[in-house]
């Protein structure tokens, strides 16, 4: 295991209060922000429109064999299961997270549609053309080499196979320093290498050999979603530093709460845009 994935682990080992607390609801199970529609969307309606919006990108229907590649505690997968009828592999770093997992999808009745596995989306154990669709929702910011999971997902899917992702986009390369800081210090306090740039990311997927790449900007979509956490942990940073300086919250904790201000401040400076993407894998189901 690199440190790298230690460092994930921790991250969400650590914040997982603080996202039950104000974010994930015993129901969706929602390591995501929500897509709006329209202003008058609860935030938990937020939540599952993502699921629905992907799964409309990606054209899935109960036929699909999905791979989660980032499942966290297998909330979009769930709401596959329930709502699409596809069968459905999740695959995390995180240990309590697919025990969580694993333990939802029995309690629903769903351990026959939604299973749940400790593997590295960039290097699993699934034999090749094990899928329809690979669904990556906020979780390849994670890959230190965005590269690696391209190719690994054009192996795992089965001619004419589907990839959808959501995902933070880097606007460019070249910010001013003080720009730069404050992508580096929300990428830090969300265990986050880089961002790739749209660019970067569509060069990966044509090197892997994906086509039909089709790409959709809906920053406008999610920005309430992106303001809401921004509002919430500004409004609890003095809290949340007097807690750190006497040992109640811990480093980990602390930098995910600034973090969270520092991706809401590198939006409204264009740093960086919020994209669903799809793209195919060439060939004729078989």
């Amino acid at each position: 295991m690199t440190d790298l994935q230690r460092s994930i682990i921790r991250y969400y080992d650590a914040t997982l209060l603080d996202y039950r607390a104000f974010w994930v609801g015993k129901r969706d199970l929602a390591f995501h922000f929500g897509y709006y529609d329209t202003s008058k969307e609860s935030h938990r309606q937020s939540l599952e429109n993502m699921n629905r919006v992907m799964a409309g990108k990606a054209g899935m229907d109960a036929s699909d064999l999905v791979l989660d590649a980032g499942c966290g505690q297998g909330g979009s997968a769930l709401w596959l299961a329930t709502h699409i009828g596809c069968v459905i592999q999740g695959i995390s770093l995180v240990p309590h997270q697919v025990e969580m997992a694993n333990r939802v999808a029995k309690a629903r009745g769903l351990e026959n549609k939604a299973r749940f596995y400790i593997q590295d989306y960039a290097k699993t154990g699934f034999p090749e053309e094990s899928f329809t669709v690979i669904w990556a929702c906020e979780s390849l910011c994670h890959a230190p080499e965005k590269k690696a999971f391209y190719q690994e997902a054009f192996r795992l899917l089965k001619p004419g196979g589907r990839l959808v992702v959501a995902e933070y986009i880097r606007k460019g390369r070249n910010n001013a320093v003080q720009d730069e800081n404050i992508l580096q210090n929300w990428f830090s306090g969300w265990s986050m290498p880089d961002l790739d740039t749209w660019q970067e990311h569509w060069d990966h997927m044509r090197e892997a050999g994906f086509t039909r790449i089709q790409h959709e900007d809906i920053t406008g979509h999610v920005s309430p979603s992106l303001h809401r956490l921004f509002k919430m942990s500004k409004r609890l940073l003095g809290l949340g530093k007097f807690l750190h300086l006497v040992r109640i919250r811990n480093h980990i904790r602390h930098r995910n709460q600034v973090a969270s201000i520092s991706q809401y401040v590198a939006l409204t400076k264009n740093l960086w845009n919020y994209y669903i993407y799809t793209a195919s894998k060439p060939g004729l189901p078989k």
